[in-house]
């Protein structure tokens, strides 16, 4: 099913329907859901469940990853019947959950009017030609007097078939709420039942009709189960879907105003649109990854297979196996079938080589060939298999001195370095320190439920005087430091908000001339012990030498101080 079809489904469906991703962050939101829950669907994209609907039970289902089936559940004033799902992958990980749900406010509110109604038939005529839900009433002694339309329609049963005989009668499995209602005098809430000739799958609320204090009969509300099966089946298919369509970035969510990175950017549009490989290079944390997402989903594959292979994270022993698939009885332990290998599940859609350096040298050959012949061969085979694959590939180190070492092949070297894009390290690219803050800003405001406006001048200033070793990965983390250092009634980053900058602090102390590595060096533990010293006086020296203010910022007790200032006899 195209994608296309499946959104008409969705968004015509009267069930609604909300798609949360594996850390519950809503990423589909139907019609259905809208109306039922007075969110619009572009106010709730993006956003965490539990910021939504409070009550919600998602979460749970996505660690569990058991379903919850045909639960009651109030929504603010609305009662809705909800089954949760988990999503999971051909692994068997849990990728997403699902909560499919309707409005049964309606039909509770009817059967309560029954219950307090003298005049069972009139009432019932109205209510049986403007309902969706199957209903059905017997006497006191369990005999057929009612159905309404949408029953035939869910049971297959008509008028002749159920009137004047047994409630029994359209039962394919189970027992008769009916009868159930008729004994007890009390309601029956979410029964399960197999009704008609076709065992169709409903739930069922029964409820006693008493007039005047007297037993009349039962009433009940039959929801027809099959077309939320239905769903659940076309969102198993969807599954495919979601995770062709991974690559989430765009261009558009890459900040950039400094011109080395617009630079990069223009050159990874123009790359896009042809089917030439990619190599991305730059330091860790940079956004090579991002840069892959955005080539792709400008591409004329992005509704296909985007498959990201973390060249690092998969051991020698099984890189091979897992990336060119594998033969049934190619090795002990092979699953019976074989195994399609990345290569092949990326045919039509792009294939993210991260860390290509990391690749065993024994596999490098074989990569070379897929790129040369545009086929794999799977392990334990001979036989090729064509694909069609777009390759990015990134690294964080120069691969003309892999090429060197004899740690990367040099004739897969210039099948890969097509169109080398250099991505450059925020230490160069200051320009674009400001709009990153206030991006991280917003969206850790979201986050956090904080309202952070802005960041003042001196703490700018300070941040643009550290080099970012770790580039855009250890800017994330520092704000998010950041945040958690200030109070919630305030707006703005002040310099005083800012975590310590551990690696400028140590290079302040190293680089001085006294700790210069000699001829004569020194043991660690005496180098330690200087570099200690020369901290504390430094801090002391910052704050007029109070030293309980000091113990503060060092994180030691004042004793403890007291003990190191003793100890290395700091005037």
């Amino acid at each position: 099913m195209k994608k296309e079809e499946l959104d008409i489904i969705l968004k015509s469906t009267n069930d609604a329907v909300i798609l949360v991703n594996p850390i519950g962050r809503i990423t589909l939101f139907n019609a259905a859901a809208e109306k039922i829950t007075g969110f619009s669907e572009k106010e709730v994209i993006g956003k965490l469940i539990e910021e939504v609907i409070t009550s919600t039970r998602l979460t749970y289902v996505l660690k569990s990853g058991e379903a919850e089936l045909n639960q009651r559940q109030l929504l603010g004033n609305t009662t809705i019947i909800t089954s949760r799902m988990p999503v999971k992958d051909e692994e068997g990980r849990v990728i997403a959950a699902v909560a499919i749900f309707r409005d049964i406010t309606e039909v509770i509110d009817l059967t309560h009017q029954i219950y307090k109604l003298k005049e069972m038939q009139s009432l019932l005529e109205g209510i049986f030609h403007s309902t969706q839900d199957a209903i059905s009433v017997c006497d006191e002694k369990g005999i057929g007097v009612l159905i309404n339309p949408a029953y035939t329609r869910v049971t297959g049963f008509t008028e002749k078939d159920i009137l004047g005989k047994p409630v029994t009668t359209d039962i394919a499995e189970g027992e008769s709420m009916h009868l159930q209602v008729l004994k007890t005098k009390q309601p029956i809430k979410n029964a399960r039942l197999k009704i008609g000739p076709q065992k169709k799958d409903v739930l069922v609320h029964a409820a006693p009709i008493i007039v005047d204090g007297e037993l009349k009969g039962s009433v009940g509300v039959l929801h027809d189960l099959s077309e939320i099966k239905k769903l659940n089946d076309e969102l198993t298919t969807a599954k495919q879907i979601i995770r062709k369509l991974e690559a989430k970035y765009l261009f558009e969510d890459i900040i950039a105003e400094d011109e080395g990175m617009l630079e990069a950017l223009q050159k990874a549009k123009q790359a896009a649109v042809t089917p030439a490989t990619v190599l991305l290079r730059g330091e860790s944390g940079t956004g090579k990854e991002l840069f892959a997402h955005a080539i792709h989903n400008l591409s004329q594959r992005r509704y296909n297979q985007f498959v990201r292979v973390n060249c690092p994270a998969i051991s020698e022993s099984l890189f091979e196996s897992e990336v060119f698939g594998y033969e049934e009885g190619a090795f002990t332990g092979a699953r019976k079938g074989g195994k399609r290998g990345l290569f092949e599940e990326a045919h039509g859609g792009t294939i993210f080589l991260d860390e290509v350096t990391e690749i065993p040298i024994s596999i490098q050959a074989k990569l070379l060939r897929v790129l040369q012949e545009k086929e794999v061969v799977r392990v334990g085979s001979t036989k090729p298999i064509s694909i069609d694959v777009r390759v990015i590939a990134a690294t964080n180190i120069a691969l003309e001195e892999a090429v060197k070492r004899g740690k990367f092949r040099e004739d897969l070297y210039y099948r890969l370095n097509v169109i080398p894009i250099e991505i450059p390290p925020l230490r160069k690219r200051k320009k674009d320190l400001y709009p990153l803050v206030v991006h991280l800003i917003n969206k850790y405001n979201q986050e956090y439920g904080r309202k952070v406006e802005d960041i003042s001048s001196e703490a700018l200033k300070s941040l643009e005087e550290y080099d970012w070793p770790g580039n855009i990965r250890e800017l994330h983390n520092y704000i998010g430091r950041t945040f958690i250092n200030m109070k919630y009634s305030e707006e703005i980053i002040e310099e005083e908000h800012l975590p310590k900058f551990i690696h400028r602090d140590l290079n302040f102390l190293i680089n001085k001339k006294e700790y210069e590595v000699k001829e004569e060096s020194i043991s660690l533990k005496e180098m330690v012990e200087k570099v200690e010293k020369e901290y504390i006086k430094e801090v002391l020296k910052k704050h007029g030498g109070n030293r309980t203010i000091a113990s503060q910022e060092l994180k030691v007790s004042l004793r403890n101080l007291y003990y190191k200032i003793e100890k290395y006899q700091i005037d």
